[in-house]
């Protein structure tokens, strides 16, 4: 069947669907199945015969759209906040996956720019890290305590300091993705030519590793949020710039929706590393390595199946057994 007549043979079916996932046609939970199992038939059919069409990104986007209106009127009661950790974000994740690509790939790029501008200009980590900082730093490694920074105030202010800025350097992230993308991008800039830059500072004063032993206990979930922060600001810029067969408004509605439950997803993790930054990594250089590694590769273990591995998970289960999702 030729793509331009299978179109037209279901266009106001989807359509209707479009408007059921809006909300201006109510359906009750077993029409939405039989919407949701008649979407998947379409979407397979695309799938095999137009695998590279706008189509099949189009009904592939709607039916994860029906699915969630599906779960959100089923007549199960579900913990709403462990499903939506569990299984919404997951397959927002899967979908969005490219832009979480898009995001890791910047983000090794910019702070491939902090690194190499540091080793070229000797000045640079001065003017990214601020004089005095790099001062102290110099005085704290020369004493043997390269994380002697992390040591300052108290624990509770420190960790509750740390988190609140945290969360708003994520939230510009998110939210700067509002320009098209660039803003987000310009923020990434800034923050992964900063970690870039201090590394190789670090390195440069051959304190590398006591300062990985102790930056890197908060930094997994610290930096891995920051990139998942980004991915959502630019799901955020993509709907308004490309926002495909629906209105711009409706795209960027649908964009700012999805991503910004994505962007939920990443607090969590920004409140652990402000701990982990407060109360632990003061103590990093007196801890026994095999603490310190743990703690390091236990959060990269933790964070990195949330959001590269259990997504493909979920999806699969829920694509291989639809007659089980939509109990």
């Amino acid at each position: 069947m030729r793509e331009v007549y299978f179109i037209k043979q279901n266009k106001e079916k989807w359509l209707g669907i479009e408007q059921v996932i809006q909300g201006k046609i109510k359906k009750n939970p077993d029409d939405l199945s039989s919407l949701y199992i008649n979407l998947i038939n379409d979407l397979s059919f695309a799938q095999t015969y137009y695998p590279k069409s706008n189509t099949t990104v189009y009904l592939n986007h709607l039916s994860s759209q029906i699915f969630q209106k599906i779960y959100k009127t089923k007549r199960v009661e579900e913990n709403r906040l462990l499903y939506f950790f569990k299984t919404e974000v997951p397959l927002l994740v899967y979908q969005y996956r490219r832009y979480l690509m898009y995001a890791f790939i910047f983000f090794i790029l910019f702070t491939s720019i902090g690194v190499l501008s540091a080793i070229y200009d000797k000045d640079f980590t001065n003017i990214i890290l601020g004089e005095g900082y790099v001062n102290e730093t110099i005085e704290n490694i020369k004493k043997g305590n390269a994380v002697g920074v992390y040591q300052s105030g108290s624990t509770w202010g420190s960790t509750i300091g740390i988190i609140f800025n945290n969360i708003g350097v994520g939230t510009k992230l998110y939210l700067y993705g509002i320009a098209g993308g660039v803003g987000t991008l310009y923020a990434l800039l800034s923050n992964s030519v900063m970690l870039g830059s201090f590394q190789y500072f670090f390195y440069d004063y051959g304190a590398l590793m006591d300062s990985a032993r102790g930056i890197w206990l908060h930094g997994v979930f610290e930096i891995f949020s920051m990139v998942v922060e980004a991915m959502c600001g630019l799901i955020l810029g993509a709907s308004i710039l490309f926002p495909r067969t629906l209105s711009r408004f409706n795209s960027f509605k649908s964009g700012f929706k999805d991503s910004f439950k994505i962007f939920l997803s990443t607090v969590p993790f920004t409140i652990c590393a402000g701990i982990i930054e407060g109360y632990v990594t003061r103590h990093a250089l007196i801890m026994p390595l095999i603490l310190n590694l743990f703690i390091i590769f236990g959060s990269l273990v933790i964070i990195g199946f949330y959001y590269f591995i259990y997504p493909s998970i979920v999806y699969k289960k829920i694509n291989t057994t639809p007659n089980d999702a939509v109990l």
